[in-house]
Order: structure tokens, then sequence, then C-alpha cells
């Protein structure tokens, strides 16, 4: 567990990351927990659908096309504005709720690396030690969301990063305060911007491959699009509890 002063140190201090081998390792990685990662989409899948039926049942779902004839640039922006507003308290939960089993996931892959042997649990933070901070970083985390949409798309491309951040640095120091993962995430988003960026863009692509398999073979393939930014936490900050030897000596064991 890091403090934030460790952490930030450990970010101004980071070495320059080579793609290549970071995406070797979200790879391999991949390959060996794909069927993990098909879990966390389903069930992030499953909770969304769950709470946009709860919403729409109570008339909070957002309008999600526009009314027929009436598409034109100022139709388009007034549905978007309004799409956005209106989508805020469903934005939330479901944030909340993903970052929580996201989170969970990179637990389960910080195992994996690490080569720790303890059953996989995809709710381990949905417990109530921890929901109140998560429900918290869900409204922070969507509330600039939604500020950078309202400024289109520059800027929302830019804060996608470093809101990428905000579950890893949650998962791997659940202790920090809500402004200190923030912070944290921002400052390693920003340092890593440009790779960050390069290596989810990269995953996407991969991940949306799954569409060749009837649509559903995204559940199957999408989880590696969280991967990028847990190999960037790993290089830049690492595992506390996981000492250099071991690291090399499991690095090299799921490289080969």
């Amino acid at each position: 567990m890091n403090s934030f002063d460790s952490l930030s140190k450990k970010i101004d201090n980071a070495k320059a990351l080579d793609f290549s081998n970071l995406f070797d390792s979200i790879i391999a990685l991949f390959k060996k927990i794909w069927i993990k990662g098909f879990l966390v989409v389903l069930l992030i899948v499953v909770f969304a659908m769950g709470i946009n039926i709860v919403f729409s049942l109570i008339g909070l779902a957002p309008q999600t096309t526009l009314p027929f004839g009436q598409f034109n640039i100022d139709s388009f922006v007034d549905f978007y504005l309004e799409s956005i507003i209106f989508s805020i308290p469903q934005t939330i939960l479901v944030t909340t709720i993903s970052m929580a089993i996201v989170a969970g996931f990179y637990r389960i892959c910080r195992n994996q690396v690490s080569g720790i042997i303890e059953p996989d649990d995809y709710f381990y933070f949905l417990k109530k030690a921890y929901f109140s901070k998560l429900l918290m970083l869900g409204l922070i985390h969507t509330g600039i969301a939604v500020v950078a949409q309202f400024m289109f798309f520059i800027p929302y491309i830019y804060v996608f990063v470093p809101l990428a951040y905000f579950t890893i640095i949650f998962a791997n120091n659940p202790d920090l305060s809500e402004a200190e993962i923030v912070k944290a995430s921002f400052k390693l988003g920003t340092k890593k911007w440009l790779i960050s960026f390069g290596t989810i863009f990269v995953s996407v692509v991969i991940g949306m491959l799954g569409v060749l398999g009837c649509g559903i073979g995204l559940l199957f393939t999408m989880s590696i699009i969280y991967l990028p930014v847990f190999f960037i936490y790993k290089e830049v900050i690492g595992f506390e509890d996981t000492n250099e030897i071991e690291q090399i000596g499991v690095r090299d064991d799921y490289e080969n």
C-alpha cells in the first residue's frame, strides 16, 4: 500500500515505457485471464442493463434516439446535451458498480502476475467498507466526464486517460482518500498520457474484433481494454508486496 507522497514520487521518477514490451505483456496476460475477463464484462453488462431497466420503469432513462424527421445541427446539439444531463444519475450508479467489479478484476490480475494463489473474488470491492468511497469516486468520475462532454470531443479525449486510472489506483491503494486517488490518477494519466492513449486505443481495436463473433464475441474480447493501465501502473508504481526478484521471476514465467 502506498502513501500519496510515495505515489507522487514514483510517478515523478517514472522511467520511459516501451510500447512493444508493454503490449507483449498485455497480450501474454490476456491469454491467461480472458475467461475471467469475460465474466467481468458479462457482470458489468448485466448490472448496466438491470439499472437501465429500473430507470426506464421510473421514467428517468435518457432518450436514446433523435425525434424522427428532426435531424439538424441544432436538434442534434440539444439532444446531445439533454442526453448527458438526463443520464447523470444512471451513469453515476453504473460507473460505481463497474469500478467495483473492474477493481476486483485488477486484484485477480495482480494475483496472477504476482503468483499469489487465492480464490477469485469479483465482488471484493462491493463490500460496505469500500462502497461509499467508490460511490464518491463514481460521482467525481461522472462529474468530470460530463463537464468534458459539454466541451465536446477534445477535452473528453484528454480526461479519458486520467479517468481510466481511477480504478487501478483505488484497487491497489483503497486506503487513500478520494481526493488523493483523483490527484494520483491525473498525475499518472498526464505523465503517461501518450502511451496510455496509444495502448488503450489499440486494445479497443483488438477488443472490437469480437464483433466478428456475431457480436457476442465482444464479451470475450473487450476485457483487454482494462489491461493497459494495469501494466502501466505496474511498471511505474509496482506492487508493494512483491519484491523485485519475485517480479522478475514471475514476469519471465508468464511471458514464456
